[in-house]
């Protein structure tokens, strides 16, 4: 038999509810740890009377019920945060937990020392997550612009908040609601504070994170986090010391020694064993086990010296380098256990004290105005400095509302509050109420004020076919990883650099960003100076300058590397192209072939940042099929040797984009180029006619270009469908080293009947599927463009 001191919040809440068996004590629970799993059905005895099957129950239900509110919550478009809290609300009172005995047999009161065991431990880790996600470093990329924005959306709201408090303090007449009264200003402040790890979550899952306003934001919110942790820190410690001055400073003096232990003690001895211990391996298992007992200590020498024992955790995280390799390996580790089998007790733990049914319209209303008051106020202070510091007036209004979002961090405030009875019952489900219906509407309206694509839209014409003849080709090039370097740099090689036509090349490694809440995008001059995040991108830096190298001045080569999310990985790309005006992009397939045709790495995560690159490029684009290396790099480079180069031509824009990037390798006198034109047996509806003449046309000036060439042919062949069209491509076999395609030809097209419904890989057209799955190409690569039209946006 054990007895447990209850938080009040837990009991409490329990004995306003009706056929809840309570004790004497509010405080005490006794809890039988004999009775632990011997129950059985068999021996007509419930499991629910034994205290681990109840817990691994209420578990269950917990990560179910958030699942769910998910999967619904999907087609909306609203988070994973809003889902969690809402399937806790929604399996307390609120809803399940009314119906009559349910309560007392799922969550009776002796489960809560399990309960709270549990749910703590998880919220330790997720805390322990935040702070390995924060990258602190982005202080130093606080400018006064975001400085100010930061400040202001504390600063504005925190007036507004307070001083209407102090107004209602003042002429409340009734002596029975003083008490409520009381507690508006700690309200008003709990309403006014930003959290830089919620404002970012929400930022990667509307997906604007790598976009200009989401750094803005970012660096914005961090300040507000600055901001807002002093004005809670301090209020929490006054409130501890009984307005005792000694005590307070006794706090701030505890806090300033633990933190000095872990950040300048604890932190470097674990991260210089592991550095000497793995030597840029990856984290061993030996590893993370230390670095499991070192946050569960953190938590308990910080709750020794008397602070909350989330703070260990938190710091502890925060002196973690963010992203890969350590940041990105215990993100990895911790994050599926932390958010779906650990934190959905604490999300239901919280949804148990949430009871909307016993919440009055007079209280939930006052709270909604201060709540409301607060978040006006944020967006009002965001949103006019942001105005006043010459942000775009769309732009400054989607920044105030990034600023109003809400989420697990003040969630916890609240609950904070309400065990140290700053609130009550009612309060705190109106302020939990409150945070949920407002981060949702925020999360739905920001969509349709800000649409990071939209920029795109106004910038057509960027392409290969449209360029002037002797100009600068300039070229991004995106790398996943190395093994994409020899193909990508094979393929710049066949391109012809003279001094009327030099090339300039954009190297982009795009980095999955894991670890860490904050993207990268930084343009690298100095190899030997890179970070641990970005280390990897060495070799390939290293790579294209070599070939730079060779080229005495008719390439230059610009190195950048980006670290984010694969959903806004393409926000990266498009800054860059726009930036430097680009007329191709080049991007690796995110599948990798046998000879044979097999897949042998499929990187699913990479094919969301291939098709928004081809949804929403500002200018044309090549999807890069690795299926195997060509010759050695050097050889192509120095021409020693040569390389076979086909271009396969059906008719449409992107055939002609194609065209245009084989006329740039014609003067390569080490590229051997054949054009071959399939063309069909028969007559062309007229809805074709105007396509056929610009290909006509397209081709007739190719044939101009390329006359007197003796590296360059030009043949056709002829085909009635689409199986005659794969006989004339099985013709291909082990012949050329790169074969260039278009991607899309004309809609119901003759030449492809039959063939589309096997096009596993829309993102490389029927041809291009055909030829990068075929076993008859041997270790042909597969270049496949797409020509920018009015009409790639969102097609």
């Amino acid at each position: 038999m054990m007895v447990s001191t209850m938080e009040p919040e837990n009991v409490l809440v329990f004995g306003s509810m009706p056929k809840t068996q309570m004790i004497q004590s509010s405080h005490l629970v006794c809890s039988n740890f004999s009775r632990l799993t011997n129950a059985s059905v068999f021996y007509s005895s419930s499991p629910l009377t034994m205290m681990l099957p109840l817990l691994l129950l209420q578990l269950s239900l917990g990560s179910a019920a958030i699942l769910v509110t998910f999967y619904l919550l999907r087609p909306f478009g609203l988070p994973l945060m809003l889902a969690q809290v809402l399937g806790g609300v929604l399996l307390g009172p609120s809803l399940l937990c009314r119906i009559p005995g349910l309560l007392n047999m799922i969550f009776p009161i002796r489960s809560f020392l399990l309960m709270d065991v549990v749910s703590t431990m998880g919220f330790m880790f997720y805390f322990f997550l935040v702070g390995v996600q924060t990258d602190i470093w982005l202080l130093k990329k606080i400018t006064k612009k975001s400085f100010a924005i930061g400040f202001f959306s504390v600063a504005v709201p925190m007036i507004l908040t307070l001083g209407m408090s102090l107004l209602w303090m003042r002429f409340n007449v009734n002596p029975n609601e003083k008490k409520k009264v009381d507690s508006l200003p700690e309200i008003a402040k709990a309403e006014s504070l930003v959290s830089f790890q919620i404002v970012s979550y929400y930022l990667s899952e509307l997906r604007v994170i790598n976009s200009e306003i989401g750094r803005v934001a970012l660096c914005s919110s961090m300040v507000s986090t600055l901001c807002s942790t002093c004005v809670v820190t301090s209020n929490i410690l006054w409130n501890q010391s009984k307005d005792d001055l000694s005590r307070f400073f006794q706090s701030i003096c505890y806090g300033i020694i633990f933190a000095s232990l872990v950040c300048c003690i604890l932190g470097p001895l674990l991260l210089w064993e592991m550095k000497h211990t793995l030597g840029g391996q990856p984290l061993k298992q030996g590893n993370l086990v230390v670095l499991f007992i070192a946050v569960l200590m953190s938590g308990f020498w910080g709750h020794s010296f008397g602070l909350n024992i989330y703070f260990g955790p938190l710091l502890f995280g925060l002196i973690i380098p963010s992203g890969p390799p350590l940041g990105s390996a215990l993100v990895e580790k911790l994050d599926v256990i932390t958010n779906w089998v650990l934190m959905p007790l604490f999300f239901v733990k919280f949804g148990l004290a949430v009871d909307i049914f016993a919440l009055s319209l007079k209280t939930y209303f006052k709270v909604q105005f201060f709540a409301l008051l607060g978040a006006f106020g944020k967006f009002l202070g965001a949103s006019l400095c942001a105005l006043s510091c010459q942000m775009p007036q769309r732009d400054a209004i989607v920044l105030g509302f990034f600023m109003t979002f809400q989420g697990v961090i003040e969630l916890d405030l609240f609950r904070l509050m309400k065990r140290k009875q700053i609130i009550g019952d009612e309060a705190f489900s109106a302020m939990c109420l409150t945070a949920l219906i407002g981060s949702g509407v925020v999360a739905l309206v920001v969509p349709c004020f800000y649409d990071p694509s939209k920029r795109y839209e106004g910038y057509y014409g960027r392409t290969l076919a449209h360029s002037r003849h002797n100009s600068e080709l300039r070229v991004l090039v995106c790398i996943h990883e190395e093994q994409n370097v020899p193909s990508a740099i094979n393929v710049l090689a066949t391109l012809k650099p003279t001094k009327q036509s030099p090339i300039a090349v954009y190297m982009l490694h795009m980095v999955e960003l894991m670890g860490s809440a904050t993207p990268l995008l930084m343009r690298q001059k100095r190899p030997k100076k890179l970070s641990t995040t970005t280390r990897g991108s060495a070799p390939i830096i290293d790579a294209f300058k070599i070939f730079e190298e060779n080229h005495d001045g008719l390439v230059s080569v610009s190195p950048f590397i980006s670290v984010s999310p694969p959903q806004t990985m393409h926000e990266d790309v498009f800054q860059i192209a726009l930036e430097k005006g680009t007329s191709l992009v080049i991007i690796p397939f995110y599948k990798k072939f046998h000879v044979g045709g097999a897949v042998y790495m499929n990187k699913r995560s990479l094919k969301i940042a291939n098709q928004n690159v081809l949804d929403q490029a500002p200018c044309s684009v090549a999807i890069l099929v690795d299926r195997g290396t060509l010759k050695t790099l050097h050889a192509i480079w120095a021409g020693w040797s040569s390389s076979e180069v086909a271009v396969i031509f059906l008719g449409g824009a992107d055939d002609q984009e194609a065209l245009a990037l084989a006329a740039k390798m014609t003067g390569c006198q080490n590229i051997n180029l054949t054009l071959i034109r399939i063309i069909y047996d028969g007559d062309f509806p007229d809805k074709y006619m105007e396509g056929i003449r610009n290909d006509n046309e397209s081709l007739g000036q190719f044939q101009t270009n390329i006359s007197g060439n003796t590296c360059a042919k030009y043949w056709e062949e002829v085909a009635k469908d689409g199986p005659g069209t794969a006989s004339v491509l099985r013709t291909l076999e082990n012949q050329y080293d790169i074969i260039v395609v278009g991607r899309r030809h004309y809609d119901t097209f003759p030449l492809l009947s039959g063939l589309t419904e096997s096009n596993e890989n829309k993102e490389l057209g029927v041809i291009g599927d055909m030829l990068a799955s075929s076993d008859f190409l041997g270790n042909t690569t597969i270049l496949v463009v797409q020509q920018h039209t009015d009409n790639s946006h969102g097609e």
